[in-house]
């Protein structure tokens, strides 16, 4: 088959610089066709990388989309918000489609669009890029082989990571509800997806509780401006101060990906700082979302889960403690590193076997490049689809789930959660 070809909707960080690299080692089996996007300066910047012809470079999606068909797939990276109504064309235009997460911030459109990939038999694959790392993939064959015996009870946290929280969900493009997702979602489908894929079973029922607790004006030092760069009298204490964040490492995330960064100098990031989103005070600004929040999950194969994302922690790590009836496993994806223990006659004389996992290169731990290699192999008719839009639209309601929880103070039945939002 000749190469397949793809077009980027959104040149931004994750489509840019997470997805489209896999072109750099793969290029005799695909390339990219066309790009949309708004930024000029992203959109020539990628253009000219990926030797867009002309005729392939558009501002607006909308005008893509109206062009006739000259690409076998579309790689949608918009912002979340606008994920469903790309989707919905590309599926009616006959477009094979990888979909960043979350599917949408409504969980009417996550419905919606199931339903119409299903009317339409269209591939659509959601960027759940844990579930093709190799440490995943070492945990799911060890479960698969009984290393532990039946599971019986899982302990999993996202530690979020206190810069991480601060860069992506109080000054970034995540940080009120309302224009992007609730936290559970935008952070943590990614979890809720893992735990199913890992189990091979749906949830059953969740309850779920957390707030928005430190990053607001109740915590905001003495004295302390709105912005970092108009002289913070803690600025040589604070481990929020922007500066310090963002001016030196011009090249590490998440100054890199940012508009800071991206070969501007150090003196136009500064500028940056004092006028843009990221130079803001973590205390006074207008950013919704929680900072901790917990959710108690049981699924149907009667496994039961005590989940856990917190912003306050050093390292951005996905720890997992699998109980099982014949041992335990303990999984740190940030270490690489897995524990097995078999238990033993007598007490504490389990056998015990630590397996560490040699990461991918790209982002995610190699996620990003693995979901990338099946896509392509899916566009040149080579593998099926192992990640399908109803296991994710699964996945997002379990969250969409946790949320309502969270507000109402109810435990809520999925099933019926589920059914309720398909009448509407």
């Amino acid at each position: 088959m000749e190469k397949v070809k793809i077009a980027l909707i959104g040149a931004g960080e994750r489509g840019q610089f997470n997805y489209a690299p896999y072109w750099k080692l793969h290029g005799h089996e695909m390339c990219f066709g066309a790009v949309a996007e708004p930024d000029r300066e992203r959109r020539e910047r990628f253009a000219e990388e990926y030797k867009i012809p002309q005729e392939g470079i558009f501002e607006r999606a909308e005008d893509f989309f109206a062009a006739p068909k000259v690409c076998h797939g579309v790689m949608i990276c918009t912002q979340d918000t606008r994920h469903f109504e790309f989707a919905c064309r590309a599926v009616r235009q006959g477009y094979k489609i990888l979909l960043e997460k979350p599917i949408s911030p409504d969980i009417r459109e996550c419905l919606e669009l199931q339903r119409l990939a299903e009317e339409y038999k269209a591939e659509i694959m959601v960027c759940h890029v844990m579930r093709y790392t190799k440490f995943y993939r070492t945990i799911k064959k060890l479960l698969e082989e009984k290393a532990i015996g039946e599971v019986v009870s899982i302990v999993h946290t996202e530690n979020v990571g206190y810069w991480h929280y601060a860069h992506s969900y109080v000054r970034g493009n995540w940080h009120r509800r309302e224009d992007s997702s609730p936290m559970i979602l935008a952070k943590c489908c990614h979890d809720m997806d893992i735990l199913s894929w890992l189990l091979g079973s749906r949830c059953r029922s969740i309850s779920s509780w957390g707030d928005l607790r430190y990053f607001n004006s109740a915590h905001a030092p003495a004295g302390s401006p709105k912005r970092c760069t108009d002289g913070c009298p803690v600025s040589g204490e604070c481990p929020y101060y922007a500066p310090a964040l963002y001016l030196d490492d011009e090249e590490k995330w998440p100054t890199a990906i940012t508009s800071l960064g991206v070969g501007r100098g150090r003196a136009e990031r500064l500028k940056a700082l004092e006028e843009g989103p990221y130079g803001k005070c973590v205390f006074h600004n207008d950013n919704d979302v929680v900072d901790h929040q917990v959710a108690a999950m049981l699924f149907e194969n009667g496994v039961t889960v005590a989940f856990t994302m917190c912003a306050f922690s050093n390292d951005c790590d996905r720890t997992m403690t699998f109980m099982g009836t014949e041992g335990e496993l303990r999984a740190s994806m940030d270490r690489n590193q897995i524990q097995v223990t078999r238990f033993g006659a007598g007490i504490k004389t389990g056998n015990t076997q630590v397996i560490t996992v040699v990461p991918g290169s790209a982002g995610h731990s190699g996620g990003d490049q693995g979901i990338m290699e099946e896509f392509v192999a899916v566009l040149k008719g080579e593998r099926e689809n192992t990640n399908s839009i109803s296991q994710s639209v699964h996945s997002h309601l379990m969250a969409f789930a946790a949320e309502e929880s969270r507000i109402t103070g109810k435990t809520v039945l999925l099933e019926e959660f589920e059914e309720r939002y398909r009448r509407q």
